[in-house]
């Protein structure tokens, strides 16, 4: 290897690390932004690992942009769009609108209602004026920034922003709607109460027995494991620990584990725990103990006793 080329990967991995603290940084916004575009803390969590998989690729390709946080938000941008896309052609809705309106660049008023807009009521904004009030009224972009971000005029960003506007105070003005209660599989439910009553027992030995042999961990903004003798040692973390504890419940609609404080368990949860079983063992667990940014805007119950 000649010595410009031995510069060239220095400066490329002194860029990657660069890169990787910049969007540690980030990692917070990009997630409030990802997950109130796609109406899901899970999925938008998805999208963040998408947008920051193809910054470390285009990098590595060479592509070094001067301002990383617009150019990520970018990379997120796109791709949540396309999550939209994905879905719209499965369910046959959400589309595109025309931007042709002006909107004052800023207001106090619509700002605090798209701070407290839920999830579901985002998601009845068409995507591209949804895109403009969280990144303005949410997260605080200017309109240059905007601009940077979704690359198009301050004049299509001001007439997104002032439809989305008119929309939320409208729905700000509704009454709320109650969410749908989540089907219960009694059997699942079962299968995951049994799971949290043998964790809050700290029967370790019982839940690696249930372990599937090509179990998949995921503790979300951390590390990866795969194989029941990996993912085995992960208990052992919970058991040195004591400020946890387990609550059967439901996110967005999906069974899972609620996790709060021993002091307050009946209290509002601190993160939470996705399980997936496949033939009757555990096939997957999804931990968001180091990625708490995502219980903003999360919609969560605990799940009713089944006796």
């Amino acid at each position: 290897m000649t010595g410009s080329q031995d510069h060239s990967v220095a400066s490329t991995e002194s860029r990657l690390r660069a890169f990787e603290r910049e969007a540690a940084g980030s990692r917070a916004k990009l997630h409030r932004y990802c997950s109130r575009m796609v109406g899901s803390v899970i999925d938008g969590e998805d999208i963040v690992q998408e947008a920051l998989a193809k910054g470390f690729v285009a990098i590595r390709n060479g592509d070094m942009p001067d301002k990383t946080e617009p150019w990520l938000f970018r990379i997120a941008h796109n791709a949540a769009l396309d999550f939209l896309r994905k879905r719209a052609r499965s369910r046959g809705r959400e589309s595109e609108v025309e931007l042709d309106t002006i909107a004052d660049e800023n207001s106090a008023l619509d700002a605090r209602i798209a701070a407290e807009a839920s999830l579901a009521e985002l998601m009845q904004l068409p995507p591209a004026q949804r895109c403009t009030v969280v990144l303005k009224d949410v997260l605080g972009h200017s309109l240059e920034e905007i601009g940077e971000i979704l690359e198009t005029s301050d004049v299509a960003i001001k007439g997104a922003l002032q439809r989305g506007r008119e929309s939320l105070r409208k729905l700000a003005a509704s009454p709320r709607a109650a969410s749908p209660r989540p089907t219960l599989n009694q059997q699942d439910m079962r299968r995951l109460g049994d799971y949290v009553a043998a964790f809050n027992a700290r029967d370790f030995d019982a839940l690696r027995g249930l372990l599937a042999h090509d179990v998949k961990l995921e503790l979300v903004n951390r590390l990866r494991a795969d194989g029941k003798e990996f993912v085995g040692n992960y208990f052992g973390r919970y058991a040195d620990e004591t400020h946890w504890h387990f609550t059967t419940g439901f996110v967005e609609g999906r069974p899972a584990i609620l996790v709060t404080s021993p002091d307050r368990p009946d209290g509002p949860p601190r993160y939470f725990i996705l399980i997936r079983w496949e033939n009757g063992l555990i096939a997957g667990i999804r931990d968001f103990l180091f990625a708490d940014y995502v219980m903003d805007g999360l919609d969560y119950s605990v799940a009713p006793s089944l006796f």
